[in-house]
């Protein structure tokens, strides 16, 4: 191919790549995948270090929550792991769903819709 039609080509590539980023909020996308992955870390910080000492008293576990098991024949089920991850699901799940709520961000889809619908 001639050089100039590679160059057009490329240019109209990158430019289509530029609209397809400002378009599909692809940078609102990353933000949030980096956000919530701090809030994960957060809650499951939270949980780790408050909720299970707290449930580990009131269920009486001797040792650390997430080790809790009960043994059936030769296996383990550690249920005291299942639902600490549980209680995790629950809380980011509701971080999620009130941070939604708060920040109005379901106005946003709806207009977003509106305007397709037009």
């Amino acid at each position: 191919m001639p050089k100039k039609i590679m160059q057009k080509v490329a240019d109209t590539h990158i430019r289509g790549f530029a609209q397809f980023i400002r378009e599909q909020g692809v940078i609102g996308l990353a933000t949030g995948f980096i956000l919530g992955g701090a809030v994960s870390k957060v809650v499951s910080a939270f949980v780790t270090d408050i909720i299970n000492p707290i449930l580990s008293i009131a269920l009486g576990a001797a040792d650390e929550f997430r080790q809790s098991a009960v043994s059936v024949g030769g296996a383990q089920i550690l249920w005291g792991d299942f639902l600490s991850v549980l209680i995790d699901f629950v809380i980011v799940a509701a971080v999620v769903y009130f941070g939604f709520k708060v920040l109005g961000l379901e106005k946003l889809d709806k207009k977003k819709e509106k305007a397709e619908t037009k």
